[in-house]
Parts: structure tokens; C-alpha cells; sequence
């Protein structure tokens, strides 16, 4: 950003800078003997990580530009994965510009980003615990009927 000449003043339309507190961190590895701990880790086939986190890119879809259909299919998609939704929090840019946002929930987050003048929605899947992102796939198919699917999946946190 610096080499485009947009610092943060520029990027942040010169609203002052808020103070953060220091982000806490938690230790997360779990003892021998101790796997009943509520850390929401989980072990499948003998790998112990946080959780899956799936980059899925959609091409062709439809209705990128709708804020309803894009909470809808967030809601939809944390209940179809057993997932615990905290909060939604959507931004339409104007002149068509697309959607952005985040699902907060117990288990992480659902993110996206949308370019409807492309087709193109990019989410963000990331869930520990028993939540199972792989289910919000097919509600993400069903809500914006997409000509191409593209998934990435990383573990997250792996012990």
C-alpha cells in the first residue's frame, strides 16, 4: 500500500487511528491424558488440529450482489455445519461494488467477499471442534448456483 501511496490515513478516509489492546494469546496443546479438556482440538485420523479452514472460490455464481441472499446463505450454512453463529457483519459497496463480510461463531468464522461484476465470491470456511465446514458447500452451491467450485483446505493448529 505504501507504494501505491495510500497509508493508513488515506485508506481510512483520515480518521484517527483507534488504540487496540494487545491481542491474549492461550496455550493449546493438549497433555497426554488431558483430551476431555473444552479447547474444541480434535483428532481424526490420528492427527490432533484445531480445525479445518476451506478457501472456496466460486466463479459464475449468481446474486453476489444481494445482502439477504448473502446472510441467508451464512445463517444456512452455520446450521448446516453444527456450528454456533456469534455475529454477522455486512458491508455493500456501492455502485455494485460487492459484499464483504464475516460470521463470527463459537467455533471461528465464515468471511466473504464478493465481485459480482465478475461472478466471483470468495469465502473463507475456518471451524473447530465438531463443526464440519464441508457442509456449508453444498448451501453455498444452492444460494448462488455457482459455474465453478474451486476448494482449498488447510488444518489449522496442527499439534
Amino acid at each position: 500500500m505504501a507504494r501505491l501511496g495510500l497509508g493508513v490515513a488515506a485508506i481510512n478516509g483520515a480518521r484517527p487511528e483507534k488504540v487496540r489492546a494487545p491481542a491474549r494469546t492461550v496455550p493449546v496443546p493438549i497433555p497426554p491424558g488431558d483430551e476431555d479438556r473444552k479447547d474444541h482440538f480434535i483428532t481424526r485420523n490420528g492427527l490432533t488440529y484445531a480445525g479445518s479452514h476451506l478457501i472456496i472460490d466460486l466463479w459464475d455464481a449468481e446474486g453476489l450482489d444481494d445482502r439477504n441472499r448473502i446472510e441467508k446463505a451464512l445463517i444456512d450454512a452455520v446450521d448446516k455445519a453444527g456450528a454456533t453463529l456469534l455475529h454477522i457483519h455486512l458491508h455493500t459497496f456501492s455502485g455494485g461494488g460487492g459484499i464483504s463480510g464475516v460470521a463470527v461463531l463459537a467455533e471461528s468464522h465464515i468471511s466473504v467477499h464478493t465481485w459480482p461484476e465478475k461472478g466471483y465470491a470468495a469465502f473463507d470456511v475456518f471451524m473447530c471442534g465438531d463443526a464440519d465446514p464441508r457442509q456449508a458447500l453444498g448451501v453455498f452451491k444452492a444460494a448462488f448456483n455457482p459455474g465453478r467450485l474451486v476448494i482449498g483446505e488447510h488444518k489449522r493448529g496442527v499439534l
